[in-house]
């Protein structure tokens, strides 16, 4: 199948890659929380766990993206989207 795209024929979706990036993202968030908060650090503490809620949101979408499928993961057998 020929692509007719605006795209390379080898691109992929980074979705995996930013799966383990945010589920890194979110062991060293729960790390800054919960070392923060035992040296007394209450800011620094919040701070980690503002953190650690947006790197769960982020998580969530990714996930979600993930079991949508070839929309968001597109295969060769995906034809590209019109520009």
């Amino acid at each position: 199948m020929r692509r007719t795209g605006s795209e390379p024929a080898t691109a992929r979706s980074a979705l995996r890659f930013r799966f383990w990036l945010t589920v890194w993202g979110l062991i060293w968030a729960v790390a800054g929380t919960v070392g923060f908060a035992l040296a007394g650090r209450t800011g620094w503490a919040a701070a980690c766990g503002v953190l650690f809620l947006v790197v769960t949101v982020d998580l969530v979408l990714v996930v979600r993206h993930i079991r949508q499928g070839p929309h968001y993961q597109p295969g060769r057998d995906v034809p590209p989207y019109e520009p």
